[in-house]
């Protein structure tokens, strides 16, 4: 005897050969995506595609803006972020401490888009001269990578500076009162400390490593929904290639968001790469050498490996 029961166990049956449809508990009401200031992000924001992606899974896009990479990290660790971009130090930093976070797309910079300044009548004419010298940075930013980094190269140790850990806006009013000898920092604040305090560069990341940035997502957003993490990276992906071929349409957007001088986002736009592309042993080889180098000096509580975080993105699979 067929009964009610028999009924509604076959309809689920077929429901799940044929492929049910996402529930709403299945997907986010909305993502929320952390940027910094400066990259194609403004532009990105006034097209609308990251929305228009997401709109018809009814999926709203929230944008937070963070003055740099770890305050932003420390959002995802603690869920109230779930994707973000940053510099190749942050996650080293967030991943020693604990934070669940992973890896979910890289930017392979050309290393122009940081550096170490200093004033244009400086006697500073080398990393070498650094020696003694005040030095500013944002504290587990890119930019203390490339001061470390740039330190080795030139053979000296952490304590042959005295080290001055400012975020980017404490750092550029030091920088202008001379309250320090030199400044590791990124653009768009690098620009403008070029065209504004005609500051002088000893230094670029190219001259010294190979750096990466990265997009980051939080652990248990990846294990929930690793198909909308596929989506923000192709998403990302597209505009990368969009943005590479419209620089003035890029630091247009960037100026009118920003208020930064448009000459300055120019500059950083026109020695800028936003292609975003999948994580391969290349990328983890070198922000594996970022972490070992971290371990040697000290600022992170253990040895850190790479790999563990990464999640594996396969475009178009």
């Amino acid at each position: 005897m067929i009964t009610r029961r028999h009924i509604i166990a076959g309809a689920l049956l077929l429901a799940s050969a044929a492929g049910s449809p996402v529930r709403a508990e299945d997907k986010p009401a909305e993502i929320r995506i952390g940027t910094q200031k400066g990259g194609f992000f403004p532009a990105v924001r006034q097209r609308h595609t990251i929305e228009n992606a997401f709109k018809p899974l009814g999926i709203e896009v929230k944008w937070i803006d963070f003055q740099f990479g770890p305050p932003l990290l420390e959002a995802i660790n603690v869920g109230s972020v779930d994707f973000g971009y940053v510099g190749d130090s942050p996650p080293i930093f967030a991943q020693a401490g604990g934070a669940r976070i992973r890896y979910v797309a890289a930017v392979k910079s050309e290393g122009n888009t940081q550096a170490i300044i200093v004033p244009r009548d400086s006697a500073i004419k080398t990393l070498a001269d650094l020696k003694g010298k005040r030095v500013a940075f944002g504290k587990g930013s890119s930019a203390h990578n490339l001061l470390v980094a740039a330190l080795e190269k030139a053979g000296l140790s952490w304590s042959d500076i005295t080290p001055a850990p400012l975020a980017p806006a404490d750092a550029t009013a030091a920088f202008i009162k001379g309250s320090v000898d030199a400044w590791s920092i990124w653009d768009p604040y690098l620009a403008l400390a070029e065209l504004k305090e005609n500051a002088r560069v000893i230094a670029f990341d190219k001259d010294v490593h190979k750096p990466n940035a990265f997009y980051i997502a939080g652990s248990d957003f990846v294990d929930k929904y690793p198909s909308l993490v596929a989506k923000l990276n192709a998403a990302f992906a597209s505009e990368g290639v969009w943005a590479n071929g419209h620089h003035e349409e890029v630091a247009k957007a960037q100026a009118e968001a920003t208020g930064v001088d448009i000459e300055a986002v120019r500059r950083f736009v026109d020695r800028s790469n936003f292609s975003v592309v999948p994580i391969d042993d290349e990328v983890i080889r070198s922000q594996q050498a970022v972490a070992d180098r971290f371990a040697r000096l000290g600022p992170i509580p253990k040895p850190v490996n790479v790999s563990d975080i990464v999640w594996k993105w396969n475009p178009g699979s």
